[in-house]
């Protein structure tokens, strides 16, 4: 399900190198991402709700679309910060804004990312791995869950394994961004069939498995969003 991100291209840089054309991804589209991940969020609410009412407290549309909205408000006043204080304000604002276990869990994914992005007015590809890569461990750490316990992570860390592979073959960012959203999209649908060992969902054990997992889906609307806002170069 692919998310607007009309604005995008004039926010993407293109820097030339000796041999080929690097994109880089500018603050502005780092907002322009943002935004789109609100759109994304509040078009699939109800979505979120209907998977969220067969395994858990059927809240998570809401509350994904809450924060961003939040966030959305938020963005006019830091525009003009390095990349790494606007994904730190989308960190706290989620933490604040955001309910049940998903808030601290998506504000530590952007905190972690804003941590490492400090002082940074654009990103690279590598910059963009390093950031995602970061923002997975600390949902790690705090969620203690691992692949397959039909969490967010079995979307996060098949785009991040693609993200790397993507690098490693030399590919361009617009290509490497739209392979780590198919492999999101394949983990999110490869949660169908698990039985959740952790969150609300492995309180119903067996009767969990069947179900696509809502955590998975908006960590995948996430990361479209993030696919059409960057890939399109104008």
């Amino acid at each position: 399900m692919g998310c607007s991100g009309q604005d995008a291209g004039p926010a993407l840089e293109r820097v030339i190198g000796q041999r080929e054309a690097i994109v880089t991804i500018s603050r502005s589209a780092v907002i322009v991402w943002l935004k789109t991940s609100a759109e994304a969020l509040a078009a699939n609410k109800d979505y979120l709700t209907q998977l969220d009412s067969a395994i858990g407290d059927a809240d998570h549309g809401v509350n994904m679309e809450r924060g961003f909205q939040a966030v959305s408000a938020k963005l006019p006043g830091v525009a003009s910060q390095d990349i790494g204080s606007i994904l730190k304000t989308v960190g706290m604002t989620l933490i604040s804004t955001v309910g049940g276990a998903s808030g601290p869990l998506y504000g530590t994914l952007f905190m972690q990312m804003g941590a490492v992005t400090a002082g940074k007015l654009e990103l690279t590809l590598p910059d963009w791995i390093t950031a995602l890569e970061a923002g997975i461990d600390g949902v790690m750490r705090l969620g203690k869950a691992n692949p397959g316990d039909k969490t967010m992570l079995d979307s996060l860390i098949p785009a991040l394994a693609a993200l790397k592979s993507a690098a490693a073959e030399g590919s361009s960012l617009p290509s490497a961004l739209r392979q780590s959203e198919q492999a999101s999209r394949q983990g999110m649908l490869d949660t169908i069939p698990l039985v959740a060992r952790k969150g609300q969902a492995s309180y119903l054990g067996e009767r969990s498995a069947g179900h696509q997992d809502p955590g998975a889906t908006s960590s995948h609307l996430l990361l479209d969003a993030a696919a059409d806002a960057w890939s399109k170069v104008g």
